[in-house]
């Protein structure tokens, strides 16, 4: 095993069956209209229905993935799946429906992939059930957005989900979806390039400043796309911690608690992510793709091979820290294999 891909995603079409003639979808989708402009919105749409086969079918998946020269991928939903509008009893369908889709697609080729679920990040009071269903099933863990309308995660509702995915080693895959700063971003399709790196921040953010990593020393959270703008701007974070009071909520300065979290490589330059190597650590950073979409990587390990890596860091990046982890030895051990 030379390359496991942690970041790569799939839809699952019984979730858009399940969820296709809801009018609540509709409002949703108008609210979501409003981050991006219509050219946007119209290059997205044409993005995805020459991808969909990637998404969807599992001979054009190992395809991409030979000849992108990965050995095995974490597969976890689009986050156009998370459905954070739903209700308690249209939302644990949902979850369940998609955690056991991740999962059968899993099973059809349980040699090269492994999978991550989600919850209702919404419905805090079903968090510890959800994550339940999708470890059932074989799955490493869940994956989840910024946040949710009403809950950031810092919310004291989600302590007993924090504390059951530490207690299970559960991965919490922490994945954006939209920008909470809206119209403000809806031209040159800034939402996605500007609007998601703030969105890291924010929610790691959140996390750190809460304490919820001092109360939780044993939560995995793996970011996507690097973390965003947080790891090189975290000497200001330090800074408010050293001289405010009211941002103190945490026992150490917020630079610490990067050596607690996990981020993948998707960062688009060697240049970034050679610092964000330097910043958390070699041990800390595993290859991601966002595998198939056109903000993702198609040759991910090149970018390793661009940054200046030791021949260590590579194989730490590449696979090391995603067994580490547990994202990929995650599935066998369950009797998957």
């Amino acid at each position: 095993m030379k390359a496991v891909d942690v970041h790569a995603h799939c839809v699952i079409g019984a979730v858009e069956e399940l969820v296709g003639d809801d009018p609540r979808l509709w409002e949703q989708r108008q609210h979501e209209a409003l981050r991006d402009s219509p050219q946007s919105r119209a290059e997205s749409a044409r993005m995805v229905r020459t991808r969909l086969s990637s998404l969807t079918t599992l001979e054009r998946r190992l395809a991409d993935m030979d000849a992108a020269g990965i050995d095995a991928q974490v597969v976890s939903p689009s986050p156009s799946q998370y459905h954070y509008w739903a209700d308690e009893d249209q939302a644990r369908r949902i979850v369940h429906t998609a955690n056991r889709g991740v999962a059968d697609l899993v099973a059809s080729a349980p040699d090269r992939l492994a999978g991550l679920g989600l919850v209702a990040l919404q419905h805090p009071s079903t968090l510890v059930e959800d994550l339940e269903n999708a470890l059932a099933l074989g799955l490493a863990g869940v994956e989840i957005s910024s946040h949710a309308p009403g809950v950031e995660l810092s919310d004291p509702r989600l302590e007993p989900f924090w504390a059951r995915a530490a207690e299970t080693g559960a991965v919490v895959f922490l994945h954006p979806f939209g920008c909470s700063l809206g119209a403000r971003l809806a031209l040159r399709y800034l939402s996605n390039t500007v609007g998601q790196p703030v969105e890291h921040a924010v929610a790691l953010s959140h996390l750190i400043f809460s304490g919820v990593l001092d109360r939780h020393p044993g939560l995995r959270v793996l970011a996507a796309h690097g973390g965003g703008y947080l790891p090189h701007h975290i000497g200001r974070a330090d800074h408010a911690w050293r001289v405010r009071p009211d941002a103190r909520g945490c026992a150490e300065p917020p630079s610490a608690y990067l050596r607690r979290l996990w981020f993948d490589s998707l960062v688009h330059s060697p240049e970034e992510l050679g610092a964000l190597v330097g910043k958390v650590g070699s041990d800390r950073v595993l290859l991601g793709s966002d595998h198939p979409f056109d903000m993702g990587a198609a040759d991910p390990l090149a970018a390793l091979d661009a940054a200046g890596l030791t021949t260590g860091e590579r194989a730490a990046v590449a696979v090391g820290n995603a067994e580490k982890l547990g994202l990929w030895p995650t599935l066998r051990q369950s009797g998957k294999e």
